[in-house]
């Protein structure tokens, strides 16, 4: 039967890898699980047989020590295996090096995975444009930060639905250029063809009415509106 796996299994495979780069390796110096020194040049390693926030905890604190911090983990790891890149976009944007070590082969193979450097993720500005058109077009606050439903809260797209659905509410049947002009919405008529929530009826070409769904819901969400303004 097979041993469990300690987290001292991961030194030695280490210290014999840092050993034959000509690094001077001890284990458990001061609480530091692995300290390996070469010329002036100081690394600190720790070692967890999973990742999570405690062993990142522990590495971030090591910074007090020495610029030069890694983690440890098997390459088997669960949450490695499955989330691979997004482990080391976080490993990176902490500044942090990753270490794995292959368990399952006989020579317990170790991969750098990457080294400690400054991290600048680079920037999706498509989803930042995104980012900043939801918030300069969203009217007030509307939903709680940490809400999980959907609906919660009233979006920018949704805030400029209830507005063309409320002019329709007293003028109707109307067409997306007379609403543009009465309420300075350039995408009206685009509103009313996609029909994303259902609260437009095509009365004829060009000519949309509020339907039964819209005059009910339109209601709810002004509610909404009301008690959802979060000071």
């Amino acid at each position: 039967m097979p041993t469990k796996l300690q987290e001292s299994d991961l030194y030695l495979p280490i210290k014999h890898y840092l050993t034959n780069l000509g690094y001077q390796v001890k284990g458990e110096i001061k609480d530091c699980d692995i300290v390996a020194i070469q010329d002036d040049q100081l690394l600190i390693i720790e070692l967890k047989l999973t990742l999570n926030i405690t062993l990142l905890l522990q590495a971030v604190e090591r910074f007090t020590l020495a610029d030069n911090v890694y983690i440890a983990i098997p390459k088997q790891a669960t949450i490695f295996k499955k989330k691979q890149k997004q482990v080391k976009k976080l490993i990176a944007r902490l500044g942090l090096g990753l270490i794995v070590v292959d368990i399952q082969k006989s020579q317990q193979y170790v991969e750098v995975i990457n080294d400690p450097k400054y991290y600048t993720p680079k920037k999706n500005t498509r989803k930042q444009k995104a980012l900043l058109k939801e918030f300069h077009s969203r009217q007030g606050d509307t939903q709680k930060g940490g809400s999980t439903n959907s609906n919660a809260g009233l979006t920018a797209y949704r805030q400029r639905a209830i507005r063309i659905a409320e002019y329709l509410s007293i003028s109707s049947p109307n067409s997306g250029s007379s609403i543009n002009k009465a309420i300075d919405e350039p995408q009206a008529t685009q509103f009313l063809y996609n029909n994303h929530y259902g609260w437009f009826d095509k009365v004829q070409r060009g000519l949309y009415s509020l339907s039964e769904k819209g005059k009910i819901e339109l209601s709810d969400w002004q509610k909404k509106q009301k008690l959802q303004s979060i000071k």
